[in-house]
């Protein structure tokens, strides 16, 4: 078919006198025709698919039976900036030990490029690791904190400064009755927990020198709600968020958290807060409920919320349109 196209174009142009001028599609044809048996066909490759972005957190819907007094949680996106979360993430709690990260982050970036004394190190990494209060005591004290501190007398100057540095606007140091001046009774709300990691993970907290020690003694901290790792003044406090969390994200880089657990008997209830951060995310839970409940309890519900927010979630396989097969 195609010889016989070629052979007819040239004829008119002989009969018009002028040169042949065979169109470029057409002299492709002429050339691609081998008088073969072949058929003259050709195929094209389609290209490979693009592999799925690796799964991460990212806001969405998060359901939680919850039966207690205060559940809140909030996402913050650290390449954007947004932060999503439950309606109330502007509500606040007190901190616990949630806040020793930012004690030790305070502490270390007064020094600079300086060494703290081998003692001073040793107990700003208690502080993280085993939520060692002793430890975490004397840090704060180093940083200029005060233990004279309420919502309504001397401001703490360790609380102010993560308020400026870290941009919060929900966090004010309180006091939960009948104690007092403590700075686990700091309160905070969930979206500022969540920027207090992602001020912690961008340099802001701790300074240049001291950020990537900071966020390896988070990503070691140790132990279990067990018994047997929970002491009076310091407990094993891994679990939580990085328990929800599937290895398809956890072996893409460090996790790493504080999470801050007490029961309040003047009020009755746990204050469990969980906080962890990534390169991409940061993500703070805080709760109150019954201390009857247990701090097992807690603990699954802040891992239930980091399940929730996995995106895709496991097991959600990449759909692909398929093309019908007919003949051509």
């Amino acid at each position: 078919m195609r010889s016989r196209v070629t052979l007819v174009l040239a004829i008119t142009a002989v009969v018009l006198g002028g040169v042949l001028l065979v169109p470029t599609a057409y002299a492709r044809l002429a050339s691609d025709d081998s008088g073969g048996g072949g058929g003259g066909t050709s195929s094209v490759a389609a290209p490979a698919p693009s592999p799925p972005p690796p799964p991460t957190l990212a806001a969405g819907p998060v359901s939680v039976n919850f039966k207690g007094e205060f559940f809140s949680w909030a996402l913050l996106d650290r390449k954007t900036g947004k932060i999503s979360g439950s309606p109330n993430m502007t509500a606040t709690s007190s901190t616990e030990s949630m806040i020793k990260a930012w004690i030790v982050s305070d502490y270390l970036r007064q020094l600079g490029d300086k060494e703290p004394s081998a003692a001073m190190k040793e107990a700003a990494r208690l502080a993280i690791i085993d939520s060692n209060d002793g430890a975490a005591n004397k840090v704060y004290a180093a940083a200029g904190g005060s233990y004279k501190a309420s919502s309504s007398s001397i401001p703490d100057p360790v609380i102010q400064r993560a308020i400026k540095i870290c941009g919060l606007t929900d966090t004010k140091r309180g006091n939960v009755k009948p104690y007092t001046g403590y700075w686990s009774f700091t309160r905070m709300s969930p979206r500022d927990a969540a920027r207090v990691g992602d001020c912690i993970a961008d340099g802001k907290a701790a300074g240049q020198k001291w950020t990537k020690w900071v966020l390896d003694q988070m990503s070691k901290v140790r132990g279990t709600t067990a018994t047997k790792d929970q002491r009076p003044t310091s407990g094993g406090g891994r679990w939580g968020i990085i328990d929800g969390l599937p290895k398809s994200i956890t072996t893409q880089g460090p996790v790493s958290i504080k999470n801050g657990w007490t029961p309040i008997y003047g009020d009755g209830d746990w204050h469990v807060n969980c906080l962890a951060v990534t390169s991409k995310w940061s993500l703070a839970v805080m709760l109150r409920y019954p201390i009857r409940t247990g701090l097992d309890y807690g603990a699954q519900v802040c891992a239930s919320v980091a399940t929730q927010l996995v995106t895709p979630q496991p097991g959600a396989a990449l759909k692909v349109p398929q093309q019908p097969v007919g003949k051509l």
